[in-house]
């Protein structure tokens, strides 16, 4: 079984004071209380690459990374989850439910069956999700640190993703703001495969 050393380090600083070990039902919980979030993110590919940019998240089933300078894409419109790179004019497309995300987009978030307390401090908590069902999304660790303030009192920091060979790459959050007015949020996306009519 894995140790998750590493997400436990980026949950390092800013943490609120002590508070007793969450459970998956305080996890649960928290997403659930989780109606929109928005914040800006940094990205550390399986290669070392950074990336950066603006994640907005509306539950269920809604997300968007915007990148800042990379020609890519990944919205979630409620139903589909879509990568587009720009670069090569390719669109790859899965429902969102079955991807590692979808555990973060629920609308009634239910972790039983495929997540577990990974690591828990009096500072945050980490989660590991796997579907054994679904083997070939690999998994998902997810951090929340521990805030009163934040929804379920426990905020998003990040999340590593593992492949299913091995790859890992880790999103960091920052300037988070939870539970703000989306409903003229963009989830939709230009489609590079099509020509554009003028």
């Amino acid at each position: 079984m894995k140790t998750w050393t590493l997400p436990l380090l980026l949950l390092a600083g800013g943490f609120a004071g002590p508070a007793a070990a969450a459970s998956l039902d305080d996890v649960a919980a928290s997403l659930k209380a989780t109606t929109s979030l928005s914040a800006d993110f940094t990205q550390t590919g399986a290669d070392g690459r950074i990336t950066t940019g603006k994640m907005i998240l509306a539950r269920p089933g809604k997300i968007r990374f915007q990148y800042d300078k990379a020609k890519l894409l990944i919205v979630g419109n409620g139903k589909t989850l879509t990568f587009v790179d720009y670069a090569v004019n390719q669109v790859s497309q899965w429902p969102v439910k079955s991807t590692p995300l979808g555990i973060l987009l629920a609308s009634e978030p239910d972790l039983s069956g495929v997540a577990r307390i990974a690591q828990t401090t009096d500072q945050g908590v980490i989660v590991e999700a796997r579907d054994a069902k679904r083997p070939e999304f690999g998994s998902l660790a997810i951090m929340f640190r521990t805030d009163k303030a934040a929804p379920g009192g426990l905020s998003l920091a990040g999340w590593t993703s593992y492949d299913a060979q091995g790859g890992r790459s880790t999103i960091q959050l920052s300037n988070i703001r939870y539970n703000a007015d989306l409903s003229k949020a963009d989830f939709g996306f230009r489609d590079p495969r099509r020509p554009v009519t003028r």
